[in-house]
């Protein structure tokens, strides 16, 4: 699987929350359609006013490099291109293990991967 996280800061707010907004229908249409997408989530981050957290979980390699040939993520790229961004970091992660954060009594592990 392969993680996408990302910060993206606008210049206002309102900026901000016009891209959550017209984004929306984009990021539901990208979970809906293209295949590998797990989760897909641009979200205003709660304690920096001007900030949209990304989360994207994929599949695999080949679900992601679709992804950036689909027309899902040239409209977002169009839409980015016509804000305010003032500055973004991304990353991608390939995540070679999970398992859960709890328990089967649902308490934090103390461990994980044993």
């Amino acid at each position: 699987m392969f993680i996408i996280s990302a910060v993206i800061d606008f210049g206002t707010e309102k900026e901000r929350d016009e891209v959550i907004e017209i984004s929306t229908p984009i990021q539901k249409a990208t979970r809906e359609q293209e295949v590998g997408c797990i989760s897909y989530c641009f979200a205003a981050d709660p304690v920096v006013a001007n900030r949209m957290q990304v989360y994207e979980l994929w599949k695999n390699e080949h679900s992601v490099v679709k992804h950036f040939k689909h027309e899902n993520y040239k409209k977002m790229l169009s839409l980015f291109m016509k804000s305010n961004i003032i500055r973004s970091e991304n990353q991608i992660y390939r995540i070679d293990r999970h398992e859960p954060v709890y328990d089967v009594n649902g308490n934090p592990k103390d461990s994980f991967f044993r």
